[in-house]
């Protein structure tokens, strides 16, 4: 039976979702063609009608885990104008997050394949940087700017190395350590001289 453009669309499209997520959880390296296209319900004999190559593949797949990141940061920031980065914080370095690999941040997931990868990618996730900058950026109440400002550098590092170094340990306690240091870490960064008389022991609320 023939596959009309509408199906071979949403198939395509279907591949770029399942990958992303496969990506998250492997490595660019750690998945075959073969693995995406069957977790995609399709035969890889149809891959090379939708994709010029896996390295195309992974630009897509990346690209789209970027935006749907990005939108996430935007809705949660939006809906908590009182704390931002409190909330940002509680939600990015989260157990649930944690656990959750493929459907996570790619920044985080994909921070040490990227270098590995063709020049494209590196370029993604050099914009995906600069956007998650800005946002971060805004959410401090800091206009747009050329270039993003060392507070928001700094309380991207806390969340993305905070994320990577829970995943690294099988010692729930270090993990859990890491994740909420880390939070309390963005808050600090953003409010250098306290949060209205809060103490460090108030971490543990992200």
């Amino acid at each position: 039976m023939r596959v009309t453009r509408l199906q071979a669309e949403a198939n395509r499209q279907r591949v770029i979702d399942v990958a992303g997520q496969l990506f998250r959880e492997h490595g660019y390296d750690g998945i075959g063609l073969k693995d995406v296209m069957n977790a995609a319900g399709l035969t890889q004999g149809g891959f090379y009608k939708q994709f010029d190559s896996k390295d195309d593949l992974i630009g897509q797949a990346t690209a789209r885990a970027v935006e749907t990141s990005l939108s996430r940061w935007s809705e949660i920031i939006g809906a908590n104008p009182d704390a931002p980065l409190q909330a940002l914080a509680g939600f990015y370095l989260s157990p649930e997050h944690r656990d959750r690999r493929g459907l996570g941040c790619p920044l985080a997931a994909l921070a040490s394949d990227a270098p590995r990868h063709v020049p494209a990618v590196q370029a993604t996730f050099d914009a995906a940087l600069r956007a998650h900058l800005q946002i971060l950026d805004a959410a401090m109440g800091r206009e747009e700017q050329a270039e993003p400002s060392p507070t928001a550098m700094a309380a991207l590092a806390m969340a993305v190395g905070g994320m990577v170094l829970a995943r690294m340990t099988g010692d729930e306690s270090l993990s859990g350590g890491f994740l909420r240091a880390a939070a309390h870490g963005m808050e600090e960064v953003a409010h250098p001289q306290g949060r209205n008389g809060a103490g460090a022991g108030d971490a543990g609320q992200f």
